[in-house]
């Protein structure tokens, strides 16, 4: 009888406390700390998105700091990638309760410090501390680019890259991509394939004209799982004009020098059956000297010469402007090549040559342009010949719309 007596009396005593604290609480933990006299721990007053610990999270996720009550005093972000570390910029709501950043997009590869300072409606002050890792790629992709950084190139040079992966969000890695230019002129891009995107301004460029090329990849998904990887600017300069102009049946050329002709020299153009393109070309590559082995370019083993001179590449399939010393009385008179243009020179390079003369005075960039061949115009993706395209047909290929 006395234990069921001190039971009751206990448990009666338990329900009236439990009763009283629900009444002053509201049934939350705040209300527990609030009469203990605690503030709110930092997690419950400062919250961050992604979640502390978070590991993988993908360049998709939004990087929030907020505040349930008051308002956040500062918000320290860092982000710790490829060895190094820099602040992330961001800005507050007006009313002081979110923080995010002026980027949304987050990186990968990263890991992300947050600090962050908040006082609530009542002017208690917590700080939260959260840190958390992005997603690794497992594939990535670059973009070769020509010119070179710090360049100084000819009128005719095309802004052009060259993926090491097929992209298959051209649109996303287009936007990710400014070629800009000093005096100001309107530049457009143009895709050849999946794997190539050239940009040009409609004219050829004007002498003195700085060009900027800045590159955005980094974190871009250009094909599903494969991620871009750069994340740089650089940029050339446009120097004097210089516009050659062979004519295959007169077997000359005619340089231009900032539209004053200031030489006409004798060539040898393709032979009949191994004709030189029609069209507008650009110099790609300068030699002093290198081999020429026909069986590279699908001509079998016919001609396999060790150490040609002067030689200035104008296509990917192997048309070159260079020194001719097998042959010094076929130019001005007659077509012998196998599809180049060739000028008179010595065994060695003769820098007193017509093809030594013409070398010394062009830049990569430089426009070489062919009439008069019986072949067709060369192919827009063939080397740099994009100038072979109209305006409108090149601004047709970019996959912004």
């Amino acid at each position: 009888m006395h234990v069921q007596t001190h039971a009751r009396r206990a448990g009666a005593a338990l329900a009236a406390a439990l009763t009283w604290a629900v009444l002053l609480t509201g049934c939350t933990s705040h209300g527990f700390d609030e009469m203990l006299g605690k503030p709110p721990g930092p997690r419950d007053l400062i919250r961050v998105s992604p979640d502390d610990g978070s590991r993988a999270v993908g360049a998709g996720r939004r990087l929030r700091v907020r505040v349930s009550d008051g308002r956040l005093e500062s918000v320290t972000v860092v982000r710790s990638q490829d060895a190094q570390d820099s602040p992330v910029r961001g800005h507050l709501s007006a009313d002081g309760r979110v923080w995010q950043p002026d980027d949304d997009r987050l990186s990968l590869a990263a890991r992300y410090t947050v600090d962050a300072v908040a006082h609530d409606g009542r002017g208690r002050r917590s700080a939260r501390h959260a840190a958390f890792t992005t997603f690794v790629p497992g594939h990535r992709f670059i973009g070769y680019v020509t010119p070179e950084n710090r360049s100084v190139v000819g009128t005719g040079m095309i802004v052009s890259l060259q993926f090491n992966r097929r992209i298959e969000d051209r649109a996303a890695v287009e936007r990710a991509i400014r070629v800009t230019a000093r005096p100001a002129v309107q530049i457009r891009p143009h895709w050849f394939g999946g794997d190539r995107l050239d940009f040009r301004p409609r004219a050829y460029w004007r002498p003195g004209t700085r060009v900027t090329v800045a590159l955005r990849l980094r974190d871009v998904e250009g094909a599903p799982g494969v991620y871009g990887l750069q994340y740089k600017t650089f940029s050339f300069t446009v120097g004097r004009s210089q516009v050659s102009l062979v004519d295959a049946a007169a077997h000359t050329m005619q340089v231009r020098r900032d539209g004053k002709l200031i030489a006409t020299l004798p060539i040898t153009a393709g032979a009949p059956r191994t004709t030189t393109y029609n069209g507008r070309m650009v110099v790609m590559e300068m030699l002093e000297v290198t081999r020429m082995n026909g069986e590279t370019v699908g001509f079998g083993g016919e001609y396999d010469v060790p150490d040609v001179p002067h030689a200035l590449r104008l296509t990917d399939s192997g048309t070159f402007v260079h020194g001719n010393y097998w042959a010094p009385n076929a130019p001005g008179h007659t077509n012998v090549s196998h599809g180049c243009v060739g000028l008179r020179d010595v065994k060695g390079g003769g820098p007193d040559t017509p093809a030594g003369w013409f070398f010394d005075r062009s830049l990569i960039g430089d426009v070489v342009e062919v009439v008069h061949s019986d072949d067709r115009t060369v192919a827009p993706d063939n080397g740099l010949g994009g100038w072979n395209m109209s305006w409108a047909r090149w601004t047709a290929g970019s996959a912004v719309r």
